[in-house]
């Protein structure tokens, strides 16, 4: 087995016409979680799947202190697995978490019907596949080998075999696994260097662009940024029902009134966004943290709303733009559904059974955070918020352009 052969496989999930690629996913209940959320994580798991080109079929779950070192889950949860895998026909066994190489491995020797990947490896399908542009695909690359690096030791069974011997130099020479780990690590070693070569080249773009005002469109995966970027630029961005539809960060010149800014749609975040990722995509992300006001919008209609905004604040204070100006826009609110309350229930009420109504007046009222409530889908609220978005650009523009008052 060569090196070629233990890269990932692009396109792993490309559904055969005739055989349906079915999946079943794993997570485990810790002390302190709620089992109905768990399976809403693992709901998102099976989205992810489902993106990538599988079709869900059930959900494990085990409820433990931790994972187990060795295989993630207990042995016995593992045998049910296998089994009821090979007796479905089932092709890929998903787990929510990382797993590391061991416990691939290991996981491996007892489900041996099914390919058995993590929710990492998955989600770098999902970019590999939604990668478009060269550099993209180079960004893509990037993270797929250094989640690959670690998990070359073990891969050979057959260590034995070296490539050296008598009568040349370095003794028995390099083992198969040495050579793998040279040739990644110069692959990584080469996308950074061509990876910066481009990142010079955007950092140029980006300051030929004058002192445009920005706004950077963030938020997590598919809560309607491309969808809202089409309305406020009046451009054809793609947008799908998928998560990850957009990758490229696109950016357009947009005037509201008499006042010009740009506009970028960056690529959404989601909850255990692998650090690989991250890391692949930081150049990227430099929209937002060169951006004078992140426009963060939110799926209000998404039983986790609060939850996915958390998220997206981690993450963009892991990319330094924790501190930047943010104006929030609740999008989905045709598709909220107010859960109905038990008035002689003890229980106190929750967000779900919130009216529209009580949710705005928790965030503009209660929290005091600037934002709107609107359905770019529907087109509600939109000229609202073009009226926001004017105000904001204005003030900033005016205090950087004191004597182009005229303008308004």
């Amino acid at each position: 087995m060569a090196f070629f052969e233990l890269q990932l496989k692009e396109n792993m999930f490309e559904t055969n016409p005739v055989k349906i690629e079915k999946a079943v996913f794993v997570g485990i209940i810790k002390q302190k979680d709620e089992e109905w959320k768990v399976i809403e994580y693992l709901e998102e798991l099976e989205f992810l799947a489902e993106t990538a080109g599988a079709v869900g079929d059930r959900k494990f779950v085990q409820r433990m202190d931790k994972p187990d070192n060795a295989t993630y889950i207990r042995s016995g949860k593992l045998k049910e697995i296998a089994e009821y895998c090979e007796n479905n026909q089932i092709s890929y066994v998903i787990f929510d978490d990382e797993l590391t190489g061991m416990q691939q491995r290991n996981i491996e020797k007892v489900v041996k019907s099914s390919a058995v990947i993590d929710r990492t490896s998955l989600i770098l399908e999902i970019f590999s596949q939604r990668a478009k542009t060269a550099y993209a695909k180079m960004q893509v690359e990037l993270a797929r080998y250094n989640y690959m690096l670690p998990r070359l030791a073990g891969m050979w069974t057959h260590l034995e075999r070296q490539r050296g011997g008598v009568g040349t130099r370095g003794g028995m020479g390099e083992t198969q696994i040495e050579i793998d780990r040279r040739i990644v690590r110069e692959r990584i070693a080469k996308l950074k260097e061509e990876l910066k070569k481009v990142d010079k080249q955007m950092a140029t773009q980006r300051s030929n662009r004058g002192q445009l005002v920005r706004l950077a469109l963030v938020g997590y995966t598919n809560v309607g940024k491309s969808t809202l970027m089409n309305l406020l630029s009046k451009s054809d961005v793609f947008a799908e029902n998928k998560l990850f539809a957009t990758l490229d960060t696109t950016v357009r010149k947009v005037v509201i009134g008499n006042v010009p800014f740009l506009l970028s749609d960056t690529v959404g975040f989601i909850r255990k966004l692998p650090t690989q990722l991250i890391e692949a995509f930081k150049s990227t992300l430099d929209e937002v943290r060169e951006a004078d006001i992140l426009v963060h919008v939110v799926d209000i209609s998404h039983k986790e709303y609060e939850e996915q905004m958390e998220v997206v604040d981690k993450t963009l204070k892991e990319i330094n733009a924790g501190e930047k100006p943010v104006y929030v826009v609740f999008n989905k609110t045709d598709a909220y559904i107010e859960e109905k309350f038990d008035e002689f229930s003890l229980e106190p009420k929750k967000e779900r059974n919130l009216t529209i109504e009580e949710i705005k007046y928790k965030w503009s009222n209660d929290k005091k955070i600037p934002c709107i409530f609107i359905s770019a889908l529907k087109k509600d609220g939109i000229e609202k918020l073009r009226d926001d978005i004017y105000k904001m650009v204005a003030e900033i523009h005016a205090g950087r352009y004191p004597f182009n008052n005229f303008l308004w």
